[in-house]
């Protein structure tokens, strides 16, 4: 009862007015990073097509979806995904001396777990919406490929 009056207080004189700027200023970096693993999704699925395309080989293609399971595991493939996120820091910076938010690496350490997350989800999903093996026309199987990406990426 003390302590909650001037914490309000505080509260609505110190920090809520920059909120929505401060808000702003983080997802900057964040949809960044995420658009990023949209992008490295659409890549890597639209390099299977052409893999598909040039060999028409359905052993390859089951072991090219296979490996796309890997995706969010590869730090290399990851990296560009990784370091959009890593202007944070220098954002944080400035709120750690205004409004003493500590744990800077923290923040960008759960955001990159979130970004490797739905990477996870995004593979995982397409590898449930899409088995080579369940196709027996290999002459549809670059547009089915092609819808469960665009169902994916929805």
């Amino acid at each position: 009862a003390t302590v909650s009056e001037p914490a309000q207080k505080c509260c609505t004189e110190n920090i809520q007015p920059f909120l929505t700027s401060v808000l702003e200023e983080l997802m900057g970096p964040v949809s960044s990073g995420f658009t990023e693993v949209r992008s490295l999704f659409d890549k890597e699925v639209n390099e299977i097509i052409q893999d598909f395309q040039k060999t028409n080989d359905m052993t390859k293609l089951k072991e090219n979806v296979d490996q796309l399971m890997n995706l969010p595991f590869s730090s290399v493939k990851m990296e560009p995904c990784y370091l959009k996120v890593n202007l944070l820091q220098e954002l944080l910076q400035d709120l750690k001396s205004r409004f003493k938010v500590y744990h800077i690496d923290f923040v960008i350490q759960r955001t990159q777990n979130f970004m490797q997350e739905l990477m996870e989800n995004a593979v995982y999903t397409f590898k449930q919406l899409f088995s080579p093996s369940h196709q027996a026309d290999s002459a549809k199987i670059v547009t089915t490929i092609e819808k469960v990406k665009l169902r994916v990426l929805k």
